[in-house]
């Protein structure tokens, strides 16, 4: 690999390209396995044996593993040339004829669930069974929130015009978007680098111009936002979900009360960690209230580094082998491999993500790498998710089921690993200070923020029940939580309140943004743990955590480092870390007198 080309994926490890005839060769594989398996076991589950119901789940994973090559080759496709028509269409058909041919396979779980726990028993004394008894233990809790199968087919069968047509629309939209500063026209993810820029007048009008096209576009936005509340909890209300939140709890293994526990205690630390913080950068940028777009500012006096790829993945990379060169070793292959797609480009997708495409092959990373400090950062952190995917292989399409609570784990991680290695050599002067700053920045981001994100969705679906929400009313929710979350040293006016339709999890992933708090919040009580030195060989139990967290609860995940997230202190813990880098801060500033 040429470290100084930017690299793009290569998928033809899964197929050459979208007229690939194995494509439909796989497809008519698929179909007639459903069709076949339903034939064959729909209604006689119960005269399986343990071995017998176990060589039916193999037959079933390797199709959905297959199903899972198609459809991922087809989003990751699209997602780099949102623009093209023929690739958009090409995904939009692929993901009709998965769920067309997979609807003869509904039966399963509601026959699973159906069945007595003696029958369950009697499997799980079967070694090549009970493999699957995460997988098992996943259908049962959700037992009594299924429906005849009937429903269940039409549920399925509706979300290509439901809630996934909206959510297209929504993501086509937001990829055609235009910006212009300074009669220059940036894309999504080339106007975001802007507000990292050193001139506060260039940091701001690229803030007024993102919430100006989001004024441009908040009519249908707003629009969308409200069916796909709408369609959510009509779903949810069938199902018997008590709360919009509870059907995304269930599915992270977590309970309604432990989310709510740390929304709560990161809402009490709002004003010990972001107000203290952003008085700070108020002093620093010698302002009484800094602009909501300032938020990110690079401080007046840290260097403006500029990264090259090359630096950027040796300064990752080298992270990663002080930390566990077994860590170093899987990453190394997605650098010697096109498993990455890096630079940023007319019609890809903003943003940066990891995507799976079977539980048996390695995932993709995409960025939008603009030679930036958060680019490093970011390049660490979807490695982190690549890496974490690569230690699970072994556990199979079935229990390889994503709980994004402990998805983020590793990529908020290999993000904490990479910093502490960029900072630790550094002397006590501004450059640290900066530095420090900027972690500061994006772990609030993270923890504080990503939690003000959850209380707005929670206002937006508790109000949705009363009737279709104003563009005005969710600009309104928006800025009161933005302020109470920010506090009185940063200004949230007018030339932000539109933003809240620029967070696709909103759109996409309902209730996901704590996934992202609680996994910083664990991922601090583990780093502190780590620093503390009383756990021994403390970097391979956490790659065998890794290598478990879609198999075993956060109980016995954690308990090998002494953490235990059912404890009332468990959050606030993983928030003091960031309270003590503030007072580091405090520290640096005074000594530096700034």
């Amino acid at each position: 690999m040429n470290k100084n080309i930017l690299p793009a994926w290569n998928l033809k490890d899964l197929y050459q390209n979208i007229d690939d005839p194995q494509i439909n060769v796989d497809l008519e594989k698929y179909r007639k396995f459903c069709k076949n398996f339903a034939r064959k076991y729909k209604g006689h589950l119960n005269e399986l044996s343990g071995n017998e119901f176990a060589a039916a789940l193999r037959q079933y994973e390797k199709q959905i593993s297959r199903a899972g090559r198609v459809g991922g080759f087809a989003y990751l496709n699209m997602v780099t040339q949102m623009k093209n028509q023929q690739a958009v269409a090409f995904y939009q058909a692929i993901s009709e004829k998965l769920t067309e041919y997979g609807k003869p396979m509904v039966f399963l779980s509601l026959e699973i669930n159906a069945l007595p726990q003696s029958k369950i028993s009697e499997w799980m004394k079967d070694s090549q069974a009970a493999f699957y008894r995460p997988w098992l233990e996943r259908v049962r809790r959700f037992k009594k929130y299924e429906l005849s199968e009937a429903v269940e087919e039409v549920l399925l069968e509706k979300s290509m015009t439901s809630s996934n047509a909206w959510v297209r629309l929504y993501e086509e939209t937001s990829s055609r978007l235009v910006y212009t500063v300074n009669e220059k026209k940036y894309n999504d993810a080339e106007i975001s680098k802007l507000l990292l820029d050193k001139d506060a007048e260039t940091r701001h009008a690229a803030g007024r111009e993102i919430n100006r096209v989001a004024k441009e576009n908040a009519e249908l936005f707003t629009f969308i936002y409200n069916m796909i509340i709408k369609d959510k909890a009509i779903e949810d209300e069938k199902r018997g979900f008590k709360s919009p939140i509870s059907s995304r709890n269930m599915s992270e293994n977590v309970s309604d009360e432990m989310v709510n526990a740390l929304a709560q205690s990161v809402r009490d630390n709002y004003a010990a960690i972001a107000h203290r913080f952003y008085k700070l950068k108020a002093k620093w940028l010698k302002v009484k209230k800094i602009s909501y777009w300032d938020r990110n500012a690079p401080l007046p006096f840290s260097q403006d580094c500029e990264y090259s790829w090359s630096h950027a993945v040796d300064i990752v990379l080298k992270a990663y082998k002080q930390f566990s060169p077994q860590l170093y070793t899987i990453a190394q292959d997605f650098f010697s491999n096109n498993w990455i797609d890096v630079p940023p480009r007319d019609g890809k997708r903003s943003g940066a993500f990891c995507a799976p495409v079977c539980a048996d092959s390695h995932p993709y990373l995409m960025l939008n790498f603009a030679g930036k400090r958060n680019d490093v950062l970011t390049l660490a952190h979807e490695l982190g998710h690549g890496c974490h995917h690569q230690t699970r292989i072994k556990n199979g399409e079935l229990n390889e089921y994503s709980r994004m609570t402990t998805e983020e784990v590793a990529s908020v991680f290999g993000e904490m690993i990479t910093f502490q290695s960029m900072v630790k050599d550094l002397p006590d002067n501004e450059e640290k200070l900066a530095l420090i700053a900027s972690k500061v920045s994006d772990m609030i981001n993270t923890a504080i923020r990503q939690i003000a994100f959850h209380f707005f969705e929670t206002r937006a679906h508790a109000e949705r029940r009363n009737g279709e929400l104003s563009t005005e009313r969710l600009n309104q929710i928006w800025q009161e939580e933005m302020r109470a979350s920010l506090g009185q040293y940063v200004d949230v006016g007018e030339d932000s309140e539109y933003i809240w339709s620029q967070v696709g999890h909103f759109f996409f992933l309902p209730f996901y943004v704590y996934a992202y708090s609680f996994a910083d919040c664990l991922v601090n009580s583990l780093y502190q743990v780590a620093q503390d030195g009383n756990i021994p060989d403390f970097a391979n139990k956490y790659m065998t955590m890794l290598s478990q967290t879609a198999i075993t609860d956060y109980k016995k995940l954690l308990a090998p480092f002494g953490l235990n997230p059912e404890k009332s202190d468990f959050w606030a813990k993983g928030l003091g870390l960031i309270s003590s880098y503030i007072d580091e801060l405090e520290r640096l500033d005074k000594k530096l007198k700034l």
